[in-house]
């Protein structure tokens, strides 16, 4: 059985994927249109994937490249979609560098579990 993506994600997982408090996920929705996650009855937030891609653009225009709020709200507004394929090119870019890590690791670990063995005839 295939595994099922899920629809909402809590503010606390929020939080912790891009390792901030809450405080600056609720001030961040505030300060820009394009976050606008669901409420439930009780008024607790629920994102969706696509307000985790926002978050994540916003989370990297301010935390990664240093933008000032105005500077990223200013950036958003001029180019969105250039900002978006900088973040995903990123992306793809460190999940290829972590895969690639993970070859040498493996690869480091044979050569060393075959220099254990015994020379045998």
């Amino acid at each position: 059985m295939a595994k099922q993506e899920k629809v909402y994600y809590h503010i606390g997982e929020v939080a912790e994927k891009f390792n901030v408090n809450t405080s600056l996920i609720r001030f961040w929705e505030k300060e820009f249109d394009v976050l606008r996650p669901h409420k439930n009855k009780k008024g607790n937030r629920m994102f969706t994937e696509k307000d985790m891609r926002n978050l994540h653009i916003i989370f990297h225009l301010v935390k990664e490249k240093g933008y000032t709020l105005q500077g990223a709200k200013d950036v958003l507004k001029a180019g969105f979609e250039v900002v978006e394929k900088d973040v995903t090119i990123k992306e793809t870019l460190q999940k290829s560098l972590n895969f690639l890590k993970g070859l040498d690791q493996l690869l480091a670990e044979k050569q060393n579990n075959q220099k254990k063995l015994p020379f045998v005839r």
